[in-house]
This record gives C-alpha cells, sequence and structure tokens, in this order.
C-alpha cells in the first residue's frame, strides 16, 4: 500500500511540473506575441524582430504573419522572399486572412515565386471571403483589368462595392473610374465624384488627381478651376506625375491671384486632415 501510495505521489509530482512548464511556456508565447505586435505598431524593428521570432517559431499566426511581412519588405532585417513566403504560408495556411492577402501579392508579382495568377486569385478569395477589404479590392482589380482570366466587370464593380463599404479607398477609386468610363455600369460622372471625393479626403493621391481632373474638365460638376488646382496640386505633391502635367494645364487657365487662392485652399484642406476642402 506504501508502494503504491508513493507512485501516485511521483505521478501527480510529475503531471503538475508539466502542467506548469506548459503554463511557462503559454506565458512566454503570449509575452512574445503581444510584444510582437506593439513593437511591429511602433515600427521598433529590432524589438518586433527579436520577438516575432521566438513567437513565430512557437507557432503564433500573427507573428508568423508579422515576421513575413518584415522579410518581404526589409523591414529590420534583410529582404528575404523566400522567407517571407515560408512565413506567410504557415499563416495563410491557418487562414490568416492577412497573411492570405501578402502572400497572393507575392504570387502576382512574382516575388520569390514564379508569377501565378490563379493562385494569387485563390488566396485573395479566401482572404475576401473573410470580409479582408483589400483582398475584395485586389481581387476585383484581376477581374477589372482581366489579369489570367477573363474580364468580368460584374464581378470587379461587386467586389469593389465590398470593399470601398467597409471604406477602402483604392476601392471607392476602382469604382469611381467604373461609373466615369462606364465599364460594367451606366456612365456616371456624379458617381464618379461621390467616390472619388471619398477617397480623396482619404489623402489618396489617385483620386485626388482624378477628382482634379473632374473638376477641371466639368464633367459632373461645373468646371471649377479653383477645386481642379487644388486637388490636383495636393496630388502632385504626393508625387503623382498625371496631377503634376494636370496642374500646369489649369494653371496656364489661371491667373495668378487664383492660383494662389487655390494654393492656400490647398493648404487648408491638408492642414484639416482633408475635412475643410470646400
Amino acid at each position: 500500500m506504501q508502494d503504491t501510495t508513493k507512485s501516485i505521489a511521483q505521478i501527480v509530482m510529475v503531471a503538475i511540473a508539466a502542467v506548469a512548464l506548459l503554463l511557462g511556456n503559454s506565458v512566454a508565447l503570449a509575452d512574445d506575441a503581444a510584444e510582437c505586435v506593439v513593437a511591429s505598431g511602433k515600427k521598433q524593428w529590432k524589438q518586433a524582430l527579436e520577438s516575432c521570432t521566438r513567437a513565430a517559431e512557437k507557432g503564433d499566426v500573427v507573428a508568423q504573419y508579422n515576421l513575413g511581412v518584415m522579410y518581404e519588405a526589409g523591414l529590420g532585417v534583410a529582404q528575404n522572399y523566400k522567407e517571407a513566403m515560408r512565413l506567410l504560408k504557415l499563416a495563410a495556411e491557418k487562414g490568416y486572412a492577412e497573411a492570405q492577402n501578402n502572400l497572393g501579392v507575392m504570387y502576382r508579382d512574382g516575388l520569390g515565386v514564379e508569377q501565378n495568377y490563379k493562385e494569387a486569385m485563390r488566396l485573395w478569395g479566401l482572404a475576401a471571403a473573410q470580409g479582408l477589404a483589400i483582398a475584395q479590392n485586389n481581387l476585383g482589380v484581376v477581374y477589372l483589368d482581366g489579369l489570367g482570366v477573363e474580364r468580368n466587370y460584374k464581378e470587379a464593380l461587386k467586389l469593389f462595392d465590398l470593399a470601398a463599404a467597409q471604406g477602402s479607398a483604392e476601392a471607392q477609386t476602382n469604382l469611381g473610374i467604373m461609373y466615369m468610363h462606364g465599364l460594367g455600369v451606366a456612365q456616371h460622372y456624379k458617381q464618379s465624384i461621390r467616390w472619388f471625393t471619398r477617397a480623396a479626403a482619404q489623402g489618396l493621391a489617385e483620386a485626388q488627381y482624378y477628382l482634379g481632373a473632374m473638376y477641371a474638365n466639368g464633367q459632373g460638376v461645373s468646371v471649377d478651376y479653383l477645386r481642379a488646382f487644388m486637388w490636383l496640386n495636393l496630388a502632385a505633391t504626393s508625387g503623382d506625375n498625371s496631377a503634376v502635367k494636370g496642374r500646369e494645364k489649369v494653371a496656364n487657365k489661371m491667373t495668378k491671384a487664383q492660383i494662389a487662392t487655390a494654393q492656400e485652399m490647398a493648404r487648408k484642406c491638408q492642414a484639416s486632415n482633408y475635412k475643410s476642402c470646400d
């Protein structure tokens, strides 16, 4: 009886030690995973590399994604597409939408892997089904431009609508383009203005360029060189080359006083974070 009791006690002690070790590992993983997220968010790449690597090795999906992005973009570490692919695949296979999206981009652009639009579409489809706006927009672009698949404006419009409803400036701009050119939908300049305005207010240079061009050409609005110059100037400041050329053309139709007024409008618009742009 004594021997049996002793054996049970030993078993219990071993079990307690195992649980303690497991709990300790779980706490360590949680700490590393949390530190990985915080450091990545603050762009403290050296610290992020260390904590994300530890958490990723223990199977944390968010850490695998963050570390994959770091290797993909060369943030705090030498750019390494193959390592990025490995890490993003680990996270994507666990259903992490952001990883599926980034992996799709790598397949689309042939980064560390042979270009494969079908695989990119498959991955974006998985992420889009989870409601990820950027994936919905990326998949919409594939259908809009016919990249590795037959053009399908109806499908593109549906995907852009889903992403735009979530506030995606890129999707809102793509909707504006479709309405402007009548792609899969009746041409509707006012709808274009509506979508370009929403995206421009988020600081997207492409949308600002299109909005400025529409004011310059009187598409969906009365010709307004002041607003045209303002939006083109904002886009040009962000490095949009088309906007630079458009701004020059509009400036040739304005007086020096009007240009000065439009420049001040652009300054106020940007200073207000695009809330006072009328």
